[in-house]
């Protein structure tokens, strides 16, 4: 028999069961950050092969914009304001990966000055450089190129993307 509301202590019992039991899915969050000619900032990770999009996976109870936050200011020492939400990809099952949810945010742009100085801060990067988006585009893996590619679209037009494993879904 199913508990009642008014039991809270079997109630919550009852609900944790259910919450161990459904999916739960990995979240991916980064940033498009812009110089002021418009190239965005990209990063080289060492724990993987191609450049990468700023930004990193969240942490458990963590939401997907603290959690670019907390990677900008971790592996580049900066402090940054998401100012809106532009791609939102679901990621099929890959390799020894299950499905994935990839946000990318516009972080808007960084100051001349400060955008000289940008370097990476942790042993996770080994370089970060500020690039036009084509050529930022042909460093990356294909998933996120095509995630780059929709948040172009996305800034230029003041939409938000819906990807499925890259692939705009309407």
């Amino acid at each position: 028999m199913r508990p009642v509301p008014a039991d809270t202590e079997a109630w919550n019992a009852y609900l944790a069961e259910g919450n161990a039991r459904q999916a739960r899915k990995r979240v991916s969050a980064d940033v498009i950050l812009r110089d002021l000619t418009g190239r965005i900032l990209t990063v080289n990770p060492t724990y993987k092969e191609g450049w990468d999009l700023p930004g990193g996976m969240a942490e458990e109870n963590e939401s997907p914009d603290a959690a670019a936050v907390r990677e900008l200011r971790e592996e580049l020492g900066l402090e940054i304001t998401i100012r809106r939400l532009l791609v939102v990809d679901w990621v099929a099952p890959h390799g020894p990966w299950d499905d994935q949810i990839a946000f990318i945010f516009d972080a808007g742009t960084l100051p001349p000055a400060q955008a000289a100085r940008v370097r990476p801060h942790d042993d996770e990067l080994s370089e970060a450089t500020f690039l036009p988006v084509a050529e930022a585009a042909n460093r990356l893996r294909i998933r996120q190129r095509n995630r780059l590619n929709a948040a172009a679209r996305a800034i230029s037009d003041g939409s938000t993307r819906y990807l499925r494993d890259g692939v705009e879904a309407w």
